[in-house]
């Protein structure tokens, strides 16, 4: 049984990494260009801001979420642009703060909601649990986009647990968006943890099989990275496959990254 709780208070955490490289950053730092094409750090800032806004919407007017999914149905591929773009239009000190409120009032939202109620999103519905992971994921894949334009290293932490956990669950879509088969097999997925650790995700006897460090796999299902670029073992027609296709986010399919080149990778948002 997940703690509610404690995952908010991860999530919390991830948040607060982020908030803290962001804060102290020049204004003129917020307008650096990311890996994302045409995003600046301004623009992973306010889609934070938005979509923590939208899965407030989500939890507490599932009516009035249902205009948001009709507005991404008819603009698939340009939604989330367009909210990022309108929410870069305020001083960097107030996209911040309004991060900042949003992202608490989520918190306590899902705190409200019984643990076995669904919550309505741009994929399947989702439980409280399963709302706070994905949005820890978001934290953290659009983080890694500002630590990448600011040139950061940073060290991976046990919160990514809960993005490997949600990389696992989502395989079969990962192959539905890129309009694939939907393996009928499990996948055995074995990671190094940060701390020396295994994560474990699927049966042992699976005849597919995905090992290598935990980073890399979130890096590869949040596709902050090409497989190329990753230490990343698969053996098995479906695990080899689904490191093209992984994806843990909602909606579309990206684009994916290109391997590195001498200019660096090119993610996708």
């Amino acid at each position: 049984m997940v703690d509610l709780a404690e995952l908010l208070k991860d999530l919390a955490e991830e948040s607060a990494d982020l908030d803290h490289t962001v804060a102290g950053l020049p204004d003129h730092d917020w307008q650096r260009p990311t890996p994302a094409p045409g995003w600046t750090i301004a623009h992973q800032i306010a889609h934070l801001a938005w979509t923590d806004s939208v899965a407030i919407l989500a939890a507490t007017d599932p009516e009035a979420f249902v205009g948001v999914l009709t507005e991404a149905a008819r603009d698939t591929t340009g939604l989330v642009d367009r909210k990022a773009a309108e929410g870069i239009g305020q001083p960097a000190a107030e996209l911040l703060a309004r991060w900042r409120q949003v992202r608490e009032a989520l918190g306590k939202t899902l705190l409200a909601i019984p643990a076995d109620r669904k919550i309505a999103w741009f994929g399947p519905p989702m439980s409280p649990a399963m709302t706070a992971t994905g949005r820890l994921m978001e934290t953290w894949a659009h983080g890694q986009d500002v630590a990448d334009a600011l040139e950061i290293r940073r060290a991976p932490t046990a919160r990514l647990r809960h993005v490997a956990h949600i990389g696992f669950r989502t395989l079969s879509h990962g192959f539905a968006a890129h309009g694939r088969p939907v393996p009928s097999g499990p996948v055995r997925v074995e990671l190094a943890a940060p701390d020396g650790q295994r994560w474990e995700f699927g049966p042992v006897e699976a005849a597919n099989r995905l090992t290598g460090p935990a980073l890399d796999f979130c890096l590869l299902v949040t596709q902050r990275r090409h497989r190329a670029d990753l230490g990343l073992q698969a053996s098995g027609p479906v695990a080899d496959e689904w490191l093209d296709v992984a994806q843990a986010f909602a909606g579309p399919p990206g684009e994916g990254r290109k391997p590195t080149t001498g200019d660096g990778p090119e993610p996708t948002k």
